[in-house]
């Protein structure tokens, strides 16, 4: 027999299930939904390009959008195999004002849409064809089975649109190597999230995965592997048109003047040299920002970097730079009396780094750099974008970023490599990155945020749960209305509705737990999945 506090339980419960906005992640701008049901049949189900659109067969993005979708939302389907009873013909209808079928998504990227599903059509409309992308992962989290395994989906008028236009995601591949095959699926999970944005933070201290055409010897010397362990040329190619296809746009990050031991493997000269009183101790520091040798091979890999990615953002790094092997070093010492920096090694790493962006510039990319290096009084050039990673307090920080008029990411809430016991996505939902003292100018220039996933601890074993669906509370908080997605409890049934598509869509059982205290079953669609509390 159900106790009394079992049946209240099941029945708020139902009331949440009922009111939800169903598999609907993150939540749009404006939804409307009805009771009226209409069947779908696999056999019948089209999409088609609307008469009116600019892009039409052949728009590389759409075309191949068009059949991961339908197995998407028809995951089942074989021929022979539909249960559903006989309906009539479904057309799902797409039309976009702007072809750009061939090229990348970019910071100037339109995503809106307007989505309205009645009987027997779907009618998707967007400017361009990654509002489309953003379309169509909406109407696939729209499409229900019953207890039957028939196909359905609600009538529905939709309008949507990001909040923000960097919703990023970080992954670091030097910590621990991340084999191909776990990035390409956490593009995958990124865009059903609607997160638009691959940080790839492909090198670091521990190894250099990337294999350069110009310098081959940093990763043959500074990979954990020559070979199994690399980032070939193809790799990043794939991981960049994987991307592209999803309307994900990827921004490596070669992080310096600190940061860099792997790379002083395989480029001698290139790490400062660290004493013990008058002779050198064998160790090695950051960059050494002394010598002209530094500065050309800093530009001739940038350069290369520019040919590989096509994104106008680079990432430049600049944390986290130890000052001791530079104040150890003679030559560096001198440099900095001739220079007039005096003791102030904050002035050597400003000056290491005023020369970085300058060359960024030089090549027509926009910089991106950690909070450091504006922390340091450096003089960063104005459409230097700053990223915010530094502890709690950062509604300071971005008050004084913004006040000296430069664009802004949030990161320091969302470092979800850090975990804690029980249900921390909830602690996204209080995250508000425009609330900081400062002019309606101000804060339009926070353009937005990202997850952390850094790989001290995480490899392609662990990635997955660490990641999923923790990270889609973040990509509500970045894509949706600030006002609409305040309450975690109201957030809730849809995230666990969320995170039983995610497994539904093939990712492993061992996606995160962190959503509701056990979802075991392996079906992950009833009420007692979800509410098992």
């Amino acid at each position: 027999m159900m106790s009394r506090a079992r049946l209240c339980l099941l029945a708020a419960a139902v009331a949440v299930w009922l009111e939800r906005a169903d598999g609907v992640w993150p939540l749009p701008q404006q939804l409307h939904q009805s009771a009226d049901r209409y069947g779908l049949s696999p056999r019948l189900f089209s999409f088609s390009y609307g008469r009116d659109s600019a892009a039409q067969t052949g728009c590389s993005v759409l075309d191949a959008a068009f059949k991961r979708y339908f197995s998407i939302i028809f995951p089942d389907f074989t021929t022979g195999s539909e249960r559903a009873l006989q309906t009539a013909p479904f057309v799902a209808t797409v039309s976009v004002k702007t072809r750009g079928c061939d090229g990348y998504p970019d910071e100037d990227s339109d995503e809106s849409y307007a989505l309205s599903v009645s009987e027997g059509r779907a009618e998707l409309r967007s400017v361009s064809v990654w509002g489309a992308l953003r379309g169509l992962e909406s109407f696939s989290q729209l499409v229900q089975q019953d207890d039957y395994g028939a196909y359905f989906i609600n009538k529905t008028e939709m309008v949507d649109f990001p909040r923000f236009a960097f919703r990023g995601l970080l992954l670091d591949t030097s910590r621990h190597y991340l084999p191909l095959r776990a990035i390409l699926n956490t593009l995958d999970a990124m865009a059903y999230s609607k997160l638009n944005v691959f940080h790839w933070h492909i090198v670091d201290d521990p190894s250099f995965p990337y294999q350069s055409r110009t310098f081959p010897d940093l990763s043959n010397k500074g990979a954990f592997h020559a070979f199994t362990h690399i980032y070939t040329q193809s790799d990043v190619m794939r991981v960049i048109e994987h991307a592209r296809m999803r309307g994900i746009r990827v921004v490596p990050e070669f992080d310096s003047p600190g940061h860099t031991q792997s790379w002083g493997k395989g480029q001698p000269g290139l790490l400062t040299p660290c004493y013990k009183g008058s002779v050198p101790s064998g160790s090695f520091g950051p960059v050494d920002p002394t010598l002209d040798t530094t500065y050309r091979f800093m530009e001739s890999l940038l350069k290369e970097v520019k040919f590989v990615f096509p994104d106008s953002y680079v990432h430049l790094g600049g944390d986290e730079v130890s000052f001791a092997c530079w104040q150890s070093n003679p030559n560096v010492r001198k440099f900095m009396e001739k220079m007039g920096f005096g003791k102030d090694f904050t002035k050597l790493e400003s000056f290491y780094m005023e020369s970085i962006m300058n060359m960024t510039a030089a090549l027509n990319k926009t910089s991106i750099v950690w909070q450091d290096v504006f922390d340091y009084r450096e003089r960063i050039p104005q459409d230097t974008v700053l990223e915010i990673w530094k502890g709690a307090k950062y509604q300071a920080e971005l008050s004084r970023m913004t006040q000296a008029g430069h664009r802004v990411l949030l990161s320091a809430p969302w470092y979800i490599n850090h975990i804690s016991y029980g249900q921390d996505w909830r602690d996204s939902y209080a995250v508000r990155p425009q609330n900081f003292s400062g002019t309606d100018e101000q804060k339009k220039l926070v353009i937005g945020g990202e997850v952390a996933m850094w790989g001290e601890y995480v490899d392609a074993t662990n990635l997955t749960p660490r990641l999923w669906p923790r990270a889609c509370a973040a990509a509500e908080r970045l894509w949706s209305n600030e006002e609409q997605t305040l309450n975690a409890d109201l957030a809730f049934p849809r995230l666990a509705d969320f995170r039983c598509q995610l497994v539904r869509r093939g990712f492993e059982r061992s996606l995160s737990l962190l959503v509701t205290a056990d979802m075991s079953s392996t079906t992950c669609n009833t009420l007692e999945d979800i509410y098992n509390i």
